[in-house]
């Protein structure tokens, strides 16, 4: 059995328990206002020999000025940092972090961009694993293997800059924008240097889907909330931006654990999105 969307914290320690043999934990804790904050949470305890992935480094690629805060990596980039972590192609990958998987979703998404299918979150966290009173660890686990993990054929879409922008007029895209409402309508933007939104973007705060315990909601009450969110709208029409394409990743895992997959990435995101001379903004809560 392999786990596609999310698995629980004593699932996940019955596995690793049991030899963990085919199984990979990636630890992608990291702060946005403290770039170093990732590795310090990873040095301080985590899950027995999970390895860590830094979301500028390992999750994120160059940086041009005008494709936004967090880039997607050079493909073949991502795929060899997967071999360096142990990744076979077969193999179980567990991702978690310190946030709710704001983060761990970024993975998640970057591995079924790769092709790889057997990928999921873990439900909660840290904070989930804390709470069952697993084991943390604050050595280094041992170097491991390289592994063969090898770029299939992507599972997930992305809509681009130009396509997402031509299209605007026409209603081929229901954009669905994950940042917090006060920066959807364009107040107390700290992260980019403009304000606001796309002209027809729908506001789904990433956290919306998370329980007080910060574990993700009932499948049908998450696939209710985009539903009705859509107002009708195909899956396959909508798209999924944030501010740097970091937590739109987390949409996008909600809405396959709702069972409706097929939404598209925007990667660049808002802050790609105002880089660019004459896109329109909108501000308010309504595009």
């Amino acid at each position: 059995m392999s786990y596609e969307t999310l698995i629980r914290a004593d699932v996940l320690a019955r596995e690793l328990a049991a030899g963990g043999a085919g199984w990979l934990v990636i630890d992608c804790s990291f702060d946005l206002a403290d770039r170093g904050a990732g590795r310090r949470f990873y040095d301080a305890g985590h899950i027995p020999g999970a390895r860590h992935a830094d979301l500028e480094n390992v999750l994120s690629g160059a940086k041009t000025g005008a494709n936004g805060r967090h880039p997607l990596p050079d493909r073949e980039a991502f795929v060899r940092a997967m071999r360096g972590f142990g990744a076979d192609d077969d193999t179980q990958i567990v991702a978690y972090d310190n946030a709710g998987g704001m983060f761990a979703a970024r993975l998640w998404w970057l591995l079924r961009w790769t092709g790889h299918r057997a990928v999921a979150v873990l439900d909660g966290g840290l904070a989930a694993w804390r709470a069952a009173s697993l084991d943390l660890d604050a050595d280094p686990p041992a170097p491991p293997a390289q592994g063969r993990f090898s770029a299939r054929e992507p599972l997930v879409r992305t809509v681009a800059y130009g396509a997402l922008r031509a299209g605007l007029d026409r209603g081929d895209h229901l954009v669905m924008d994950a940042r917090a409402a006060d920066r959807f309508r364009g107040e107390n933007e700290t992260l980019d240097p403009m304000g606001g939104h796309i002209p027809g973007a729908r506001n789904r705060f990433f956290r919306d889907n998370l329980t007080e315990s910060a574990t993700f909601r009932a499948p049908e009450e998450l696939r209710r909330a985009f539903e009705e969110l859509a107002g009708g709208v195909p899956v396959r029409q909508w798209v999924n931006q944030c501010g740097s394409g970091v937590t739109a990743c987390h949409n996008l895992l909600a809405q396959a654990v709702a069972g409706l997959p097929g939404a598209a990435l925007y990667p660049g995101s808002w802050s790609e999105w105002s880089a660019q001379p004459g896109a329109p903004v909108a501000t308010g809560p309504r595009g």
